[in-house]
């Protein structure tokens, strides 16, 4: 029942905080950046917020900052939105298995072309 609920939150964190991003922050650090999933803890006191940024490192590093000293901001901004007696705290990682799969894509295409 616990992970039916924490998988509700951490959906409806994921759209909510991708909307705050996406029209809410100002910051010009902040690049496009995809909140590609939200894995919240069984007492929802931790949410780790996984983020895909288009760019190279120096963006990626640049945005995390960004988003790191918003976080007061995005969580009273999600306790406006989101019904919750505590919202949880949000910790933000960078996704790099968008960048693993188009790089194992390559590498097929490659060993394709080659045995052709």
């Amino acid at each position: 029942m616990a992970k039916i609920r924490t998988g509700r939150v951490g959906e409806q964190i994921k759209k909510e905080l991708s909307l705050l991003i996406q029209t809410e922050l100002k910051d010009p650090r902040i690049g496009f950046i995809t909140v590609t999933g939200v894995d919240v803890t069984n007492d929802l006191s931790q949410a780790k917020v996984y983020l895909s940024v288009l760019g190279d490192d120096e963006q990626k590093t640049s945005s995390l900052k960004a988003l790191d000293k918003a976080n007061g901001y995005l969580r009273s901004e999600l306790g406006k939105r989101i019904r919750l007696r505590h919202i949880p705290e949000l910790i933000f990682k960078i996704d790099e298995s968008i960048a693993y799969g188009s790089r194992i894509e390559k590498l097929l295409s490659d060993i394709d072309k080659d045995e052709k």
